[in-house]
């Protein structure tokens, strides 16, 4: 089948609405289950990318939560401790596949903007992970295949409706695009850059001590920039992205959208958050929804008198600013991409505030001294890739 009609376009009013291939060739897809929609598919597509070529670099399972086509999070499959068993709400499985604690990583990333999200998957989906996703809010997921049993679960979700979609894991596209914007057709080739250890050769700090773990993040972070809309900076540590900052006009307000992400799940993991003594009928989303206003300055929204019953057993005490701020201050090591050149070093002083230790970003800046100078005073390592990542 080389063509598949949808509902509509980005918006119902935006009809008709298809995939197709040109070539006249069969499409890479199967659509399992559900009716998935355009923005579905733009999801797929690019998450699918981020994922194959998360595995190619890393040689490990990997996973993406995708929203409004770009990452909300995406991750390798590296154990989970227990820490990050609580807070991605997986401490009560049995057993976690690499595959399925790479989604929980992805998910965990940022689950309130996850909430809807399309999952994409490098490996053939097994039951762990179908069992992970089964009961989070999801609208899709596409996969290089499925276990019987995983197809079996994921079938059930959303009342039988729940978009299942099988890409062909050799499936190759041409090597020029196209797009039509405004009845224009333009035409560019693929961005095929390679990203691997190799990207992160050219070290322009004083300090020049990147371990293995930070070398992989890095290429985390840039490989997870690359299918993230433009401009865009990712945080990530451990195996996963832990803030993206996706679509601004300036940089410096994607680097402190993902920071203040990052921050929130360091956050997520404060023994007083740990600790929220939840009431049993809390869905998951609220759950969520809770823990993020709680750690912010709204906090009386959910722990005022008149309303933390709605959510707690009982009443929690406040986590104060200078208690937030001492638990944050002990965080380092985390690894920061950026899909272009920080043209001022205020970047490189918010990313500190929020563990940063290693940055990798194109360079290029005619002030990329004034920013090699900031990260030298604060012992940062730094390195160029001379490759710009924008992605529209």
């Amino acid at each position: 089948m080389n063509e598949l009609e949808l509902k509509y376009g980005c918006n119902p009013n935006q009809k008709p609405a298809k995939i197709f291939m040109q070539d006249g060739r069969d499409l890479p897809v199967t659509v399992l289950n559900g009716k998935p929609g355009y923005i579905n598919f733009l999801d797929a597509f690019n998450s699918w990318q981020l994922v194959r070529e998360l595995k190619a670099a890393l040689h490990l399972p990997a996973a993406a939560s995708f929203k409004h086509v770009s990452p909300a999070g995406a991750a390798v499959g590296l154990p989970l401790s227990d820490t990050l068993k609580k807070i991605y709400w997986v401490d009560d499985l049995e057993e976690l596949s690499p595959l399925a604690c790479a989604y929980a990583r992805a998910r965990g990333t940022d689950r309130m903007s996850s909430f809807g999200d399309w999952i994409a998957l490098s490996d053939v989906c097994d039951v762990p992970t179908a069992k992970l996703i089964k009961r989070e809010v999801s609208d899709g997921i596409i996969a290089p295949g499925y276990t019987d049993e995983a197809l079996e679960i994921l079938k059930s979700k959303r009342k039988g409706t729940y978009n299942i979609v099988a890409i062909d894991e050799n499936y190759v596209p041409a090597p020029v695009e196209h797009k039509d914007v405004f009845g224009v057709t333009f035409e560019q080739g693929r961005n095929e850059l390679k990203i691997d250890a190799s990207s992160l050769d050219n070290i322009v700090t004083d300090n020049k001590d990147l371990p293995e773990s930070a070398k992989r993040d890095l290429i985390i972070s840039l490989i997870t920039l690359k299918y993230t809309q433009s401009n865009s900076v990712c945080y990530a540590k451990d195996g996963q992205t832990i803030g993206v900052g996706a679509g601004q006009q300036s940089r410096i307000h994607c680097t402190r959208l993902a920071g203040n992400k990052a921050d929130i799940w360091h956050l997520r993991q404060h023994p007083k958050v740990l600790g929220l003594d939840f009431i049993d009928s809390i869905s998951r989303p609220n759950r969520d929804n809770a823990i993020d206003v709680y750690i912010s300055d709204e906090y009386e929204d959910v722990i005022g008198d008149d309303v933390w019953q709605n959510t707690f057993k009982t009443r929690p005490e406040v986590l104060t600013k200078e208690e937030k701020q001492a638990w944050l201050s002990q965080f380092h090591d985390v690894s920061l991409g950026s899909d272009a050149f920080f043209p001022f070093d205020d970047n490189i002083e918010r990313a500190r505030r929020s563990g940063v230790s290693y940055i990798v970003q194109p360079g290029g800046s005619i002030r990329d001294d004034i920013v090699i100078d900031c990260c030298n005073k604060h012992r940062l390592v730094m390195a160029f890739t001379g490759i710009r990542l924008f992605h529209h």
